[in-house]
């Protein structure tokens, strides 16, 4: 396999992932601003797709991962690109604090990201194990469930300082919260998938793919952390012109 050669359904996927991201959030600004009476938090037409917009980009974050391995991706190189993705994280931070500074999202969709990504490839070699481990990290969430109903021995894993693992029963007060746990089972089932591609005669199917679609994709990055100061500008300037 040539070294970084691009994959245009992967970028599709990825592409799909994040304009259905902006088009939630693009909601979600507009309740913000009261234009829209919505519930994100309880509603499960905005949860569930929430969940499937975070799964998609961890999936495909998988799937990256194993091209990269693939393709012989340094160390070096690699932290290069995980130091981008924390010093985002950083940002996001920074930016909730000033909007939301009651609710600031401090282990958010970034967060999480930047923590799976060293786990999923120092394991990249195990194979076929990272389908179980994928299993077992998202069934983490339900026996976690169970076991503070079971005991209330567990409740210090609901103190901020332990948030990040995701064994909690109280869902913090936070503007995004992708923990490791379940999450870590979505990214390394997208690594094994993008393993088991990789070793098939055929490689990485090439799937139909939108040139687009196919281009934010691989701007992913950068248009995650743009769309919504662009989107609250916008907003905002609507909302002073109406008044």
């Amino acid at each position: 396999m040539p070294a970084n050669q691009r994959f245009d359904a992967l970028d599709t996927l990825r592409g799909i992932a994040i304009v259905w991201m902006a088009v939630f959030h693009f909601c979600y600004d507009l309740n913000y601003f009261g234009w829209t009476r919505q519930n994100f938090l309880t509603d499960a037409v905005w949860t569930w797709q929430r969940t499937v917009i975070v799964s998609l980009f961890l999936f495909c974050a998988g799937l990256g991962q194993a091209v990269a391995v693939q393709q012989g991706q340094t160390w070096p190189r690699f932290w290069r690109r995980w130091g981008q993705v924390a010093l985002c994280a950083l940002l996001v931070t920074a930016g909730s604090m000033w909007m939301f500074p009651q609710s600031y999202i401090y282990f958010g969709v970034l967060h999480g990201i930047a923590v799976m990504l060293v786990v999923v490839r120092l394991t990249a070699g195990w194979g076929r194990w990272l389908w179980g481990l994928g299993a077992l990290a998202i069934a983490m969430k339900f026996i976690a469930a169970y076991a503070h109903g079971e005991s209330t021995d567990l409740g210090f894993l609901n103190e901020k300082a332990f948030h990040w693992l995701g064994l909690i029963s109280q869902k913090p007060r936070t503007e995004d919260y992708v923990p490791i746990l379940p999450w870590l089972g979505v990214m390394w089932w997208g690594m094994a998938a993008g393993t088991w591609l990789l070793q098939q005669p055929k490689g990485m199917p090439h799937a139909p793919s939108h040139a687009g679609l196919s281009f934010l994709g691989r701007w992913s990055l950068s248009f995650y952390m743009l769309h919504q100061p662009v989107l609250l500008g916008v907003l905002s300037l609507v909302s002073l012109l109406r008044t």
